[in-house]
């Protein structure tokens, strides 16, 4: 399995090390290999996929993260970078309704992916936001067709990568100088639909008050390109890139922890192992959270530590996991039940930092399209709240019990009666077993929130600055979290390894 660091042995091209078999590591992983390198994966938990993992229990199945598959153009390109048809592997199918919205007087949206229907939705709500949304729709594109190339779409290093001829000569368009919420407002009348589009800024781990308005180039690419879902469960594309990285060579290795990143004259080298055990490495790749890397990876980095914990972290999630007894027809595949006072409920979050006491609740029902994934006449329901990064105003294991319970009466009270009563399986996952987990800084799911205009270009970036032979991959880094993203930041990554490094490092010899 390993390559030993050894001064007494043949040289042999040392393999590219990944840290961590999330998304991301996994697409970097098979995009290096695609490439002739060789590559070792190591995972400190017992499932690939990182975030986006499951749970087991009770006759129900639950994916335990990620839940909307968007983009699916990225994995298909993937695949066919590896010279394979992503339908091989994969089975993607549309949800109708995208989402369907509740509001607390009753009021509900259903977002449609078909236009027509969507139309017809938006006139019902409010006839004179159509014209509105289109709008929105032509003005996003603009955004997505400035940003994306630069990126989305190539290895970005810093701001500097952002001086292309076309975002000098278009950058005003971008929407930086508005939120998002300025922004949706002047394009749509309805409250109820500014809440819908606000939300989106959730999906970064951010807030639809502070954050630019350049991400309303998200809901653009759902309302766009629609919303989509695996059957089986969103866990079977963990599965599919695992499946896929054996076929290339790749060497995973899971329930092994690498506990130190080996660096020397400002170059990295390999990594040491939990057991004690050092391997060699021409480059290492690290898959988790630049800030728990250079505070507990890294020795000697403390000052680029310090400064990533001065910034701030994304939002985090408390998560219930409910098989319960019977059908509720008010819930979709996803189906948002909305907090009364949106403002009030992202102050709390962002600045407060503590739980919403009325918060949005996310419910996920795949149950609903894959029937087996819960027993007959039951329903598999991953229940999502955003809730704040850890901070010492919060002690979960002593509220999480109360936070439950105020998630499931407001669920009772925006229709699904007596759901206590029906709960037959429950797990609670909070912030703190988030970090413990994935080590993900503070719990925060996304990395660092976008809730300045420049924090997106801010993130850490794949290479690392100081020390050569260092890359990031996944939601910590370049261009931010969600399925598409991180997958895009694989490939982005790999690319810039072949261009820092077109040809093997062999500068250590090694023992096999």
């Amino acid at each position: 399995m390993n390559h030993t660091l050894s001064a007494r042995s043949t040289s042999v091209p040392l393999p590219i090390i990944v840290v961590g078999a999330g998304l991301g590591g996994l697409s970097a992983a098979i995009h290096l290999a695609c490439q002739g390198r060789q590559v070792l994966v190591f995972e400190k938990n017992d499932l690939i996929g990182g975030k986006l993992n499951l749970v087991q229990a009770a006759g129900y199945t639950f994916d335990t993260g990620p839940s909307l598959f968007t983009m699916p153009w990225v994995v298909r390109d993937l695949f066919a970078a590896a010279g394979r048809d992503v339908h091989d592997y994969l089975d993607l199918i549309q949800i109708e309704p995208t989402c369907r919205y509740w509001w607390p007087d009753g009021t509900a949206f259903q977002a449609w992916q078909t236009m027509p229907q969507l139309v017809q939705e938006i006139a019902r709500l409010s006839p004179l936001d159509v014209e509105g949304f289109f709008r929105f729709l032509a003005h996003a594109a603009r955004i997505y067709r400035i940003v994306a190339p630069a990126f989305l779409l190539q290895p970005f290093d810093g701001l500097r990568d952002l001086l292309t001829p076309d975002i000098l000569r278009h950058g005003w368009q971008i929407d930086s100088l508005r939120s998002v919420d300025t922004a949706v407002r002047h394009f749509f009348r309805s409250p109820y639909l500014q809440q819908v589009f606000n939300r989106y800024a959730t999906y970064n781990g951010s807030s639809p008050y502070l954050s630019p308005a350049t991400f309303n180039v998200i809901s653009y690419i759902e309302f766009a390109e629609g919303g989509w879902y695996l059957r089986g469960g969103m866990y079977q594309l963990a599965r599919a890139l695992g499946r896929l990285a054996q076929e290339l060579g790749i060497d995973i290795h899971t329930g092994v922890e690498v506990v130190e990143v080996l660096h020397r004259n400002e170059q990295v080298y390999g990594v040491r192992l939990s057991d004690g055990q050092s391997i060699a490495a021409a480059t290492v790749v690290i898959n988790a959270d630049p800030r728990y890397t250079y505070q507990h990876l890294l020795h000697g980095q403390s000052r680029i530590a310090a400064r990533l914990q001065r910034l701030e972290p994304s939002c985090s999630g408390f998560i219930l996991l409910l098989g319960i007894d019977r059908i509720y027809e008010q819930l979709a595949h996803h189906t948002i039940f909305f907090s009364k006072n949106y403002p009030c409920e992202f102050a709390a979050i962002f600045q407060k930092r503590v739980p919403a006491a009325d918060p949005t609740v996310y419910v996920c029902a795949t149950s609903l399209s894959d029937p087996h994934l819960a027993p007959p006449g039951h329903m598999n329901l991953f229940v999502l709240v955003n809730a704040p990064a850890l901070t010492d105003r919060v002690r979960w294991v002593r509220e999480s019990p109360a936070y439950r319970d105020t998630i499931i009466h407001k669920l009772e009270r925006m229709g699904l009666s007596n759901l206590r009563q029906h709960i037959v399986y429950e797990q609670m996952i909070t912030p703190e077993d988030l970090q413990q987990r994935y080590y993900a800084a503070g719990g925060a799911i996304y990395g660092l929130a976008s809730n300045t205009r420049l924090a997106a270009f801010m993130r850490p970036p794949l290479r690392a600055h100081g020390l050569r032979c260092l890359y990031f991959v996944g939601g910590g880094t370049h261009p931010g979290g969600g399925i598409p993203l991180v997958l895009l930041s694989g490939k982005a990554v790999a690319r810039r390894i072949m261009i820092d490094e077109p040809t093997p490092d062999n500068s250590y010899s090694i023992v096999k």
